[in-house]
């Protein structure tokens, strides 16, 4: 099954164009994204230039993907028997209900009523945070840029950078009127606004009981899972609690522990141009004495296993969540992340969301006109470091809505085309009858506006009036017959 509709952040209120018009029109949040996918996207040139079989990497990080998603069943077991023979315990979850209602019992059970996060697009994806505030449980985000979105109430904009949107100013703004014990005279230096939000987690840190986070990878030979961060939160969150809850998706397991050393030289290039990710965490179930004493493993669906029966569709599960895709993207940029109304928002969300929840329920499903917020310039398949063809996948995806949606103005149309243009006769007749077509032009020539449903095209560009005269009946007019002589003497001539 699909994700469900009424449960996390998989489907938007609103269509993308209409959504992107309204991101169009903040013109702050335009200059933060274009400040910061462009500094991004330069840094990761500079460093994926120094790898010299960086083409090759990319290869194995696709194939060993590939290999993993085509023996996913069997190795979702082998990695069920891993994790439980470590001592953690494995709880399945086919959507987002499930999960929530999974983890929330798990912290309740343990008498907390707050817990602490990593980072976590799963979870995000789930709307944990707000099932558990349903529930009388904090959570509270320790990721410096989720917890910015946190405290600002707003959603996240960015795979990697989730407050991407913000410049330091408008986070100094947040800071001072959302966290206790700020300092009211805080300027807006990073370094400053650092050590404010070390300051507030680091009590949280040291008081917590119950942790909840996501997983880059996990390796189904040993039951092992990892964590890549560049603040040192995760590690923080990963070792101090009493009991850690992880929330994976089945897609990120990889076979075995060599397979992870590909993706730990992809992944930190890709998202932040870095040569490798500061903190690298990885656990194995529970060791007496360190670190956690009870750990969970909720393993999630949510619309996975529909997408990966899609023979085509489930290339996309190969996505390690790297952001690379954002960052080049010109839809992205100017539009932000919110537009897509996805957890998953850029090139690999309008290809993602549309399979994990479906775009088909309803004929106004925002999630239909996300395979159309691309311009298939194709910059996201080349620096895809698991070489995810998204631009033919959005293809692919506008193919099976246009097949779905029978009904539509736009349908109804191509068929009274084909209809028209599969007999001379009705075809030469429907030229006639366009001509009537003549007296909402202007002096120049040009059609600048028609009612609906025809409006949708006039609205973005001019339609030039229909001719006075169809090429076939010029070619049996005088005229006509005249022009062609000329032209077979011109040809015998030799003027040609």
């Amino acid at each position: 099954p699909r994700a469900p509709r009424e449960t996390g952040y998989l489907r938007g209120q609103h269509p993308f164009p209409s959504a992107a018009h309204t991101a169009l029109e903040d013109t702050q949040q335009r200059r933060n994204l274009g400040k910061a996918t462009g500094t991004i996207r330069d840094k990761r040139a500079r460093t994926v230039e120094e790898v010299p079989d960086w083409e090759q990497l990319r290869s194995a990080g696709a194939a060993i993907k590939a290999d993993a998603l085509a023996r996913l069943p069997e190795l979702l077991e082998r990695f069920e028997s891993a994790v439980t023979e470590r001592g953690g315990v494995v709880h399945w979850a086919r959507d987002a209900v499930e999960a929530n209602e999974i983890v929330t019992r798990l912290v309740s059970d343990k008498g907390a009523d707050e817990v602490l996060k990593v980072k976590s697009m799963a979870t995000q994806e789930i709307g944990l945070n707000e099932h558990l505030a349903a529930e009388g449980i904090s959570a509270v985000e320790t990721d410096l840029a989720e917890l910015i979105v946190q405290l600002g109430g707003d959603l996240p904009s960015h795979i990697l950078v989730p407050a991407i949107h913000r410049n330091r100013s408008e986070i100094r703004d947040i800071f001072v009127r959302e966290m206790p014990g700020v300092d009211p005279d805080l300027d807006d230096d990073p370094r400053s606004l650092a050590e404010q939000a070390r300051r507030y987690l680091r009590a949280k840190f040291m008081d917590a009981r119950v942790a909840v986070s996501g997983a880059n990878f996990g390796i189904a030979d040993t039951g092992t899972l990892s964590v890549v961060e560049s603040e040192g939160n995760g590690r923080m969150c990963l070792t101090m609690p009493e009991t850690l809850v992880t929330v994976m998706g089945i897609e990120k397991l990889v076979p075995s522990f060599a397979d992870l050393e590909v993706f730990l030289q992809l992944l930190p290039r890709s998202s932040t141009g870095e040569r490798m990710n500061p903190y690298t965490s990885m656990w194995t179930g529970v060791t007496a004495g360190d670190g956690p004493q009870e750990f969970h493993l909720v393993l999630l669906d949510n619309g996975r296993s529909a997408t990966l029966a899609d023979g085509v569709g489930r290339e996309a599960l190969r996505c390690i969540r790297c952001s690379a895709c954002l960052n080049v993207c010109p839809v992205y940029e100017r539009t932000g992340g919110k537009a897509y109304g996805s957890t998953y928002p850029g090139p690999i969300g309008a290809v993602l969301t549309p399979q994990l929840a479906g775009m088909h329920e309803t004929r106004d499903d925002p999630n239909a006109s996300l395979p159309y917020a691309s311009s298939l310039c194709g910059a996201c398949y080349d620096v895809c470091p698991v070489k995810i063809d998204i631009p033919s996948l959005l293809v692919e995806l506008r193919h099976q809505h246009v097949e779905r949606s029978r009904h539509t103005a736009e349908a109804a149309m191509m068929r009274a085309a084909s209809l028209a243009m599969s007999s001379a006769t009705r075809f030469t007749k429907a030229q006639r009858a366009s001509r009537l077509g003549r007296v909402l032009g202007g002096s120049d020539g040009r059609i600048t506006a028609l009612p609906p449903p025809f409006a949708a095209w006039t609205s973005a560009r001019d339609l030039p009036v229909p001719p006075r005269e169809t090429f076939r009946e010029w070619w049996e007019s005088e005229r006509g017959r005249a022009a062609m002589a000329r032209a077979r003497r011109q040809a015998e001539r030799g003027e040609w």
